[in-house]
């Protein structure tokens, strides 16, 4: 007698990703990078209140600020190599305490010793670049692949979000607090960003084919593994070193954009910091454009990361560039005698656009870039556009005396247009990737 089959057992749909916000890691490790965004923007604001106060002077503050940046320069290069040679965790975690341990010293040298103050400043920025490439890479080993675009959107829009509320919070602070105290609430922040997030447990984006890496007992992949390490002795610091360039020049699309974001941040952003005050003053006679124009781009920057969290366009490359070098619109805006409120709405553009490139290339990168030598590359990354952003800026002011401002507006404005452009015509530019292995 015939049987009837039994009927096969429906598959239920798998449920929706959970959204980013509620991961507790992620929001370990979320808390961890705001705090760290907001101890690095509220140091140089806090710094000028002490001017104010006369506990330093305007010398003293540009010598202080100078020697962060400078340590902040010698670390990210050092704190890329430690990251990948040992837990990010750890390097997060000491780098972190480093610069809270800064905070105490500032506020002990703070109209007393300016050599205290300096040193301190230098080591505040130390433990700030070292953290940067480490925090890169553990967003990679804390957020699988699928949800790091809306993870670094988050991240983001954390720090946008600071940069708009911070100088009234800290403004109200400063009415019941002393200097002092804000530069140790300076130091919590970085006690925060020091133990917040916690160990990634996800492998850090696409390694090479057959570059598979031993998992230590957390889970973790050891970036000190893999086939080439067969627990040889390690090369030096320097070797290390020059294996993240290499790694770097692996990816032409890496290279293009790094080279547009350093053309965008060493001639535009840098025009527009010196320029957009003079003009603010001269042109319209009132202190409410440079106001609404800063932020106005805050503003468009927390609107573009809204939308790339959700958007995944066709090819990200293209899209990514096009925001970047829309960026030309805030200098040419400034070269025009237009109604202040098309300046207002050019930063915003402006904003936008930064936002749909960094986005996608803080996830490109961790994607593409081989897991054991991401900090590095990432170090490379902070290294190139924040180390040539002074020297625009040394430059800039220079060159406005000497031939104007609306000419350096225009060759400036140009330049965001032109190298963006010219960077979208670099193999692979086109998705941020590599093409695929036959």
């Amino acid at each position: 007698m015939a049987t009837t089959p039994a009927p096969t057992a429906t598959k239920s749909p798998s449920p929706p990703p959970r959204s980013i916000v509620l991961d507790p890691a992620f929001l370990r490790l979320w808390a961890g990078t705001t705090a760290s965004g907001l101890a690095t923007w509220a140091l140089p604001f806090v710094l000028g209140l002490a001017v104010l106060h006369r506990d330093l002077g305007a010398a003293g503050l540009g010598l202080v600020l100078a020697a962060r940046t400078a340590g902040f320069l010698l670390a990210v290069a050092v704190g890329g190599v430690l990251a990948d040679r040992h837990s990010r965790r750890a390097v997060v975690l000491w780098s972190a305490l480093a610069a809270a341990a800064a905070a105490p010293l500032l506020a002990a040298g703070l109209g007393r010793s300016l050599v205290l103050m300096t040193f301190a400043a230098a080591l505040a920025g130390a433990g700030q670049g070292a953290c940067r490439p480490a925090f890169q890479a553990l967003t990679a080993e804390t957020v699988e692949p699928g949800r790091r675009q809306q993870a670094n959107a988050a991240m983001t829009m954390a720090v946008r979000g600071s940069t708009l509320a911070g100088p009234a919070l800290t403004a109200l602070l400063a009415a019941f607090l002393d200097v002092r105290t804000l530069l140790l609430g300076i130091g919590a922040l970085w006690l925060v960003a020091a133990l917040a997030p916690g160990k990634g447990s996800v492998a850090a984006g696409a390694a090479e084919p057959g570059a598979e890496q031993a998992v230590g007992a957390d889970g973790v992949p050891d970036p000190a593994s893999g086939p080439s390490a067969d627990r040889a002795p390690r090369a030096g610091f320097r070797a290390e070193f020059l294996e993240g360039i290499r790694e770097a020049r692996r990816h032409p699309w890496f290279l293009g954009g790094l080279a547009a974001l350093v053309a965008v941040i060493a001639l535009g952003y840098s025009a527009t910091s010196v320029a957009l005050p003079l003009i603010s003053r001269d042109r319209y006679g009132t202190e409410w454009v440079l106001a609404a124009a800063m932020t106005a781009y805050t503003v468009g920057a927390l609107g573009g990361a809204l939308v790339i969290a959700r958007w995944r366009p066709r090819s990200q490359g293209w899209a990514a560039l096009a925001g970047l070098g829309a960026y030309g619109v805030a200098p040419l805006s400034l070269t025009l005698p237009v109604h202040p409120a098309v300046v207002v709405a050019a930063y915003a553009v402006a904003g936008i656009g930064i936002e749909l490139f960094n986005v996608p290339w803080f996830t490109a990168t961790q994607r593409e870039v081989s897991p054991d030598k991401l900090a590095r590359v990432s170090s490379l990354d902070f290294l190139v556009s924040y180390g040539l952003a002074p020297v625009g800026l040394a430059l800039i002011a220079p060159a406005i005396g000497r031939f104007g401002v609306t000419p350096v507006l225009a060759v400036c404005a140009a330049a965001c247009f032109l190298v963006p452009a010219a960077a979208a015509l670099v193999p692979t530019a086109r998705h941020f990737a590599r093409p695929p292995a036959r």
